[in-house]
């Protein structure tokens, strides 16, 4: 019986070793992502951030919609951001050209009038992917796995509203909603108590946060603490590729505005942090609370009502992300620049 002991413990450690790798490889394997955005400053930094992480995420598409300016220069903007983080292989699909039911709105006071500010836009040499982002998303979130893709929100809801209004079964794809939106203890940025991704379409929010997919918010209260600085915005130039030079001229261009109105000492990357917690959930805090969006007419509209201490006693229905390690996201940003070119 002795001569089977030693063969039989290195069969039993051969056999742990491959689950503990298969394990390994499991947790290893990269987000199926897809990123509905309107570039916007703080989206293109997002985006390059995005495609500087292909170990983690994996891109199936870039969707578009009108939001901080009109589509065609969203949908342009994505294309050259696309352009800029060499990754002309991920498509991009034009969508929403307007809110559900609210007349437009944009942000060109902050973004400017093309949307970027602080460098010059071209027309990209790849165009957009034939079709439209609404349709794509039915059709990818239509045929995918149950719970195995990823949406990262970075501008208005209104694609994925109307995906879910025309096939509400789709919501069976989707794994997780990741948003960029909202406000609860520091006010809104659009009003005193809305922001701008909701303000722009409440009522596609409504629609998403109805649906009963797995939410997240980074809201106004987490993003208006991972601010820039002199040091770490030095820290980006040192990068010192185009990637990181395109980022540091489109931060010292857009975070004057938000600086100069509520008195901070740096700017806020918004539409970035929500990368940065798909790559780094570690970096950031949170809780699962109720929350609520007022879409009715008068000067609540677009507010997120945030539960936070859960006085309303309803079902939790998002994770609602208040706090992060700022210097862990601008290692993070620079670190990943320094991939690209």
């Amino acid at each position: 019986m002795i001569e089977w002991i030693q063969p039989a413990k290195r069969l039993l450690q051969g056999v742990l070793l491959m689950s503990l790798l298969s394990a390994g490889a499991a947790q290893a394997a990269p987000i199926d992502l897809i990123i509905d955005t309107d570039p916007g400053a703080d989206d293109v930094v997002a985006l390059l951030l995005a495609m500087a992480s292909p170990d983690e995420l994996k891109i199936r598409a870039i969707t578009t919609v009108a939001g901080n300016v009109r589509l065609d220069k969203t949908s342009r903007n994505a294309r050259l951001a696309r352009e800029w983080g060499g990754r002309e292989d991920i498509p991009v699909y034009a969508g929403a050209p307007k809110p559900l039911l609210r007349t437009p709105i944009y942000a060109a006071n902050i973004h400017g009038e093309e949307g970027l500010p602080g460098v010059p836009v071209h027309e990209p040499k790849a165009g957009l992917a034939k079709g439209n982002a609404v349709q794509y998303l039915i059709d990818t979130l239509g045929k995918a796995k149950p719970d195995s893709i990823t949406v990262a929100m970075l501008g208005p809801q209104t694609n994925l509203a109307l995906a879910l209004i025309q096939a509400p079964e789709i919501t069976k794809g989707i794994k997780e909603v990741v948003v960029m939106g909202g406000a609860h203890f520091n006010g809104g940025n659009i009003t005193p108590v809305a922001e701008f991704n909701l303000f722009a379409d409440p009522e596609a929010a409504e629609v998403v946060l109805s649906s009963g997919v797995k939410l997240t918010y980074l809201p106004l209260d987490v993003t208006h603490k991972v601010l820039t600085s002199d040091a770490r915005l030095t820290q980006l130039a040192t990068v010192n590729n185009q990637a990181s030079k395109l980022v540091v001229d489109i931060l010292n261009a857009y975070i004057k505005t938000d600086m100069d109105h509520y008195g901070m000492p740096g700017g806020p990357v918004h539409d970035a942090s929500v990368i940065a917690y798909l790559l780094k959930p570690e970096l950031f805090k949170g809780r699962q609370i109720h929350m609520q969006v007022d879409s009715r007419e008068g000067p609540t509209y677009g507010q997120t009502i945030a539960d936070w201490h859960n006085t309303l006693e309803q079902p939790s229905n998002v994770m609602w992300i208040d706090s992060a390690d700022a210097q862990g996201f601008f290692d993070l940003l620079s670190t990943r620049l320094a991939r690209l070119k």
